[in-house]
This record gives structure tokens, sequence and C-alpha cells, in this order.
């Protein structure tokens, strides 16, 4: 029983999932202050206005780091998934670990010896150059696809979110903590975390793939009857084809919303009127991601009664009306009531994984997972400029602006989902049996 178990056990992603993002955790909150402290010793000496300087000189960092990181990990990305589809899943998951690994010790080095903020450009290069997060995120979602049944896809993918989520919050709890007591700590236990997940998929992490998607179902029974049985599941591809270009326009809308209102967020925390130190930016982070734990109980418990688009659209507007009230936030209490209205905010995300994964054979989960992502990539190269602009042209008279901008797009990314869920209930009366 204990070989079963622990054979079984070795068959699991989460532990690198687990172990990666506390590593994250603690880069994310290290990094924020180190740029924060860096810029402020320059607007300190060299501005007449250095709050504003300071928050243009944050928000332009961001903004390079940013698309660095979105745009040098194109074809590295595309190359590892197709390695990854053809030979070994644990390639575009371990590829990345190791440029995660070499840019997290960068930043180490830039706490140890003094080196400027802007070595971190570099440290975003090289692992882009590795694949970064697209490839790695997406060689999770490809992984965890393959191993799962059609029906309980969505869990298992939320499943993933959830223990990202649990470690996010543990480690941005703790990551205030500890960096009041010494950044090169910090930092240093970041690089070992994710030295300890390389090791992991390297000797440990076993392989196991499991294709049975409705596409690889249709493909069997196409192959094993002829032109007047298979016309039903020509009419199913054609289906396909619509929802998956529809899925993409409402994953690119709601990333591009998320994505530009949460980087501007990094900023906006440390201005006055909230002006957060290193604890308050921890505590801050720890509550995004309490939004992975209710999230996962909102789907373990809507799945049984609700369609996926569905929970598509309540998690939508989770996050729209919740971003609307971060406009008008001027206190650190009202911070917390507008993420308390997130509180349903990452459902959409990987219930849309789900769906596009039922509509491509097994074979082609990590074609589909990293196309997926990097579109998300080259959405952040055009929305984080524009984003980061915007913010500081409204800085003085309404620094909320933004966010109010990102729920507008957040409701208009529920428009495609309407279609495909209309759409999908005239497939199901049409061929009877599918269930998307």
């Amino acid at each position: 029983l204990k070989m079963e178990c622990a054979a079984l056990f070795r068959t699991y992603i989460e532990p690198v999932v687990l172990a990666a993002q506390f590593g994250s955790a603690f880069y994310d909150t290290g990094l924020q202050i180190v740029v924060k402290e860096s810029y402020n010793r320059k607007t300190s000496i060299n501005s007449t206005n250095p709050g504003d300087d300071l928050q243009k000189a944050i928000s332009n960092f961001y903004m390079i780091y940013s698309m660095i990181s979105s745009f040098v990990p194109f074809l590295p990305a595309l190359f590892l998934a197709r390695l990854g589809d053809k030979r070994c899943r644990k390639i575009p998951i371990g590829v990345p670990l190791v440029g995660y690994f070499l840019s997290r010790a960068l930043l180490l080095l830039v706490v140890l010896v003094e080196l400027p903020i802007e070595v971190m450009f570099g440290g975003a290069v090289l692992y882009g150059l590795c694949g970064g997060f697209s490839s790695y995120w997406a060689g999770v979602m490809a992984l965890a696809s393959s191993r799962s049944s059609e029906e309980r896809r969505s869990l298992q993918l939320i499943r993933i979110e959830l223990v990202y989520g649990i470690a996010g919050f543990v480690g941005s709890l703790c990551s205030g903590h500890i960096l009041s007591f010494s950044q090169a700590v910090l930092v240093g236990a970041s690089v070992f975390l994710y030295l300890l997940c390389i090791i992991y998929i390297a000797f440990v992490l076993k392989v196991t793939a499991q294709l049975g998607s409705l596409a690889d179902r249709n493909k069997s029974e196409e192959e094993q009857s002829g032109p007047l049985e298979s016309t039903g599941l020509c009419s199913l591809c054609a289906y396909g084809k619509t929802n998956i270009v529809l899925l993409f326009v409402s994953a690119l809308l709601y990333d591009v919303s998320v994505g530009g209102a949460m980087e501007i967020l990094i900023s906006f925390v440390m201005k006055a009127p909230l002006d957060w130190g290193a604890k308050e930016v921890g505590y801050g982070n720890a509550a995004g991601f309490v939004i992975f734990i209710t999230s996962f109980l909102g789907v373990w418990v809507f799945s049984r009664c609700l369609r996926d688009t569905t929970m598509i659209i309540i998690g939508m507007l989770s996050f729209a009306s919740g971003i609307y009230v971060m406009s008008f936030v001027t206190k650190t209490y009202l911070f917390y009531i507008a993420r308390a209205l997130n509180l349903f905010a990452l459902i959409p995300m990987p219930t849309i994984r789900s769906l596009l994964s039922k509509q491509v054979p097994g074979s082609s989960y990590g074609k589909i997972m990293i196309v997926l992502q990097l579109s998300f990539t080259l959405a952040g190269v055009a929305y984080s400029p524009i984003f980061t602009k915007i913010y500081q042209a409204t800085l003085d008279w309404f620094a909320g602006f933004v966010f109010t901008l990102s729920s507008i797009l957040t409701c208009l990314a529920i428009i495609p989902i309407c279609i495909v869920g209309w759409r999908t209930t005239r497939q199901e009366g049409y061929l009877g049996n599918v269930n998307v």
C-alpha cells in the first residue's frame, strides 16, 4: 500500500505548483520593496515632486519588466509546447523553472551586492528565454488536462489553481514578516524553493497520460464509421472551431482587464492615501490569493447544478464589481471590501481552459494551452504600456480610472461567453448526447 501511495504521489504536479508559488510570492514582495527603495533614493535626491515621480518611476519599471517578460518567451514557449506534446510533458514545465531559478538568483545578487535595479530586466530576459510563465503554466494545465476525465476537468484545473492560491496566500503573509527581518533571507528562500522544484521535476515526477476528451472520442468513432455516420461529427467540429474563437476572444478581454488592473494595483497601494509598507503589501497580496480558495469552493458547488458558461459569467461579474469599487478606494479597509467582491474572480480562466480542452484531441492539449497563454502574452505587451500611461495621465484627477476601465472590459468579455452558452445548448439539442 505504501508503494502504491508513493507511486501515486509521483504523478502529482501539485507539489511543484505549491513550492514554485511560495517562491514566487517571496520574490514578488521582495522585488516590489527593492524597486520602491531603489527609486525612492533616486527621486528624493533628484526630484522636486518625489511622490508623483516615484509613482511614475515604479510604474515605468513594471511596464518595461512586464513587456520583456511577455514578449521574450514567445518562440521558446512554442518550441517547448511542441516538445511537450511529442515527447514528454515535463519539458515545458521544467525548463521555465530553471529560468525562474536563475532570475531569482539575480535578484539575490542585487540585494547582496547592491547592483542597479535595472539588472532585473536581464533577469526577465533569462527566464523568458526559458519559456517563462507562458510555458510553465500552459504545461501544468496540459498535464492536468491529460490526466483528468472530461466530466471532472473544470474541478481538476481549479484544484490546481487552489493549490497555487493557498501557496500564494501563505507565502504573501509570511513574506512581509521575513522581509522586515532580511531581504536576503526572503529572496534566498525563493531561490531555494525553485531549486527544489527543478529536482522534483527531474527525478520524482512521473508523467501519465489519460486522453479522454470529446474530440478524441469523436475521432475514434469517425475512424470506425462511414461518411454517413460521421456527418454529425463534422457538424460538431464546425461548432468546436467557432466556440474556440469565441472562448479566445472572451479570455483575452478578461485577461486584459485583470492583468492591466493588477499591474497598476502594485503602484496604487504604495501611493498616498494608502502608502503601504512591506507588511501591508504582504497582507494585500495574501488577500488577493484568498480568491483562489473561494473560487475553488464556487466551482465545487456550482458545477453540480450550473453549466461551465454560467460559472464563467458569475466569475466575471464578481471581478467587474470588485474592481469597480477599487476605483474609489481611499482607505485600507475599502481595499479589502473591493477584494471581497472578487471572491469568484478566478473561476473564468480555468473553466475556459477546460472548455477549450474539450474541443481538441488530447494530443493537442499542449498546443491549445500554449496558444492561449501566448495570446495573453501578446496582449500583455499591448495593455501594459496602455494601462500604465492612462494611470499616469489620470493620476492627479482620478487615480482609480484604470479600474473603472477594467470593469467595463470585463463586462464586454461576458458577451462571447453568452454566445458560447447559447451555441452549446443548440449543439446538445442537435447531437443529443454531447455535454460541453
